[in-house]
């Protein structure tokens, strides 16, 4: 479309386009995401009951629990009925949460839908998303101040959303990798890092020359490989001049590499990262103690991971012990993934979203269908040419211009209804 001139001769800048599909398209695509988010999610009837409901999309109302006080999480149908004119935080999804609406946390508030609440859910888990902050840097989204593109990214693990530009290590393509595991969560549960050199699909970023190292890759990281028998953790010296190194240990002093681990299996994991002089003898069936006998990377950085990597995670005796100690059990449950949820909100949505138009012409007769359908054609080819209009004048379509439309176009329609002659036999 041309732009029209100004009084002074220059030509406005050109205003994009928007046809008729491109809305539709993208009307269909946020109904998706929001099948997605929701659709697992009950929206009449509060979560409480179920109690810590293994995942559910989560809001935080700002006018009820402002920073300050203590954060609250709400779920969907009380945000809806309890808290419609309120400001709400969109916290997408959490899991084993339990409503809060209407506990202590809410001084004036009574939920509506579920009264009978106690007065707190120790179970709950709570971080700043409660109160629109994100990220290590702690800043809203959207951030009004930040004019650097950058998309946000959950982390599996704690649940909370990072820039991308804030994970230490680079993102892969969105379609190239499922679940994120931060930085922070990473050192909690240095555990993954020899996965990570079999499963992981991050790119590492090197200091010296800008090139993308992958995670199985060698560089100025912290390699663990074995020894006599033992695991050490050590520092690769080769190609790493002097500078490079009094930076490498400046960084592990900071990030401070001690294991979470079981009670059972610390001292096999102080030994994978920490003592060079105790051996260890394999253990019957364990995966991780397979992939703890190889070389792996072990960085200050975020690891991305493909689709079912979960399933690859050892399930012994020790680690899912581990896991529990750790309270990360959820990471060796496929259905815990945001994934599952979402395609089962879309499942649940689509055997309960109808075409009307096809349960109407489903109760209709053969004659009566053919007839619908004209009515449909016609309307469908008028609003089209009618439309068209707009977009060849580069006018904005207002709702009067609607409303004229159907008007014209119930004119028309009774002209012609009114205008048939019948017979009779």
């Amino acid at each position: 479309m041309a732009g029209a001139e100004s009084p002074t001769g220059c030509q406005a800048e050109l205003e994009p386009v928007v046809s008729l599909v491109d809305v539709l398209e993208e009307d269909e695509e946020l109904e998706n995401e929001a099948c997605a988010v929701l659709g697992g999610s009950d929206s009449e009837k509060c979560s409480y009951s179920q109690g810590s409901v293994k995942r559910q999309a989560l809001y935080a109302c700002s006018t009820c629990t402002p920073e300050g006080e203590e954060p609250a999480g709400i779920c969907l149908a009380c945000s809806y009925e309890c808290h419609g004119s309120h400001k709400l935080f969109e916290l997408y999804t959490k899991r084993n949460f339990r409503c809060d609406c209407g506990n202590s946390k809410f001084k004036n508030l009574e939920c509506k839908l579920f009264p009978d609440k106690s007065k707190v859910n120790s179970c709950n888990k709570y971080n700043d998303n409660f109160f629109g902050l994100y990220c290590i840097c702690k800043r809203p989204y959207p951030d009004p101040e930040d004019e650097v593109p950058d998309e946000m990214i959950q982390c599996v693990v704690c649940e909370d959303w990072f820039h991308g530009r804030h994970l230490g290590a680079i993102p892969p393509e969105s379609g190239d990798f499922q679940e994120m595991v931060c930085q922070s969560c990473m050192r909690r549960c240095s555990f993954l890092w020899a996965y990570a050199a079999q499963l992981a699909v991050t790119r590492l970023p090197a200091e010296d020359d800008g090139l993308l190292l992958n995670a199985v890759g060698m560089g100025d990281q912290d390699v663990i490989k074995p020894a006599n028998g033992a695991h050490q953790d050590k520092t690769l010296k080769e190609n790493v001049p002097e500078q490079g190194r009094d930076a490498d240990k400046e960084v592990k002093a900071e990030r401070n590499d001690e294991p979470c681990t079981s009670s059972s299996s610390e001292a096999h994991l102080q030994t994978v990262f920490k003592n060079e002089n105790i051996k260890t003898e394999p253990q019957s069936g364990c995966r991780l103690q397979e992939l703890q006998a190889k070389q792996f990377l072990k960085k200050d950085a975020a690891t991305y991971w493909p689709l079912n990597w979960r399933s690859r995670l050892c399930t012994c005796q020790d680690c899912m012990k581990m896991y529990g100690d750790l309270d990360v059990l959820f990471l060796t449950d496929e259905c815990d993934t945001v994934l599952a949820y979402e395609n089962k909100g879309k499942s649940d949505q689509a055997t309960d979203r109808r075409d009307p138009l096809m349960d109407t012409l489903s109760s209709m007769n053969r004659v009566q269908q053919v007839e619908l359908i004209c009515e449909y054609n016609d309307l469908k080819t008028e609003l089209k040419d009618y439309l068209k209009r707009f977009a060849d004048e580069g006018t904005v379509v207002k709702r009067e211009d609607i409303q004229q439309f159907f008007e014209e176009f119930q004119s028309k329609k009774r002209r012609r209804v009114d205008g048939l002659q019948y017979y009779c036999s």
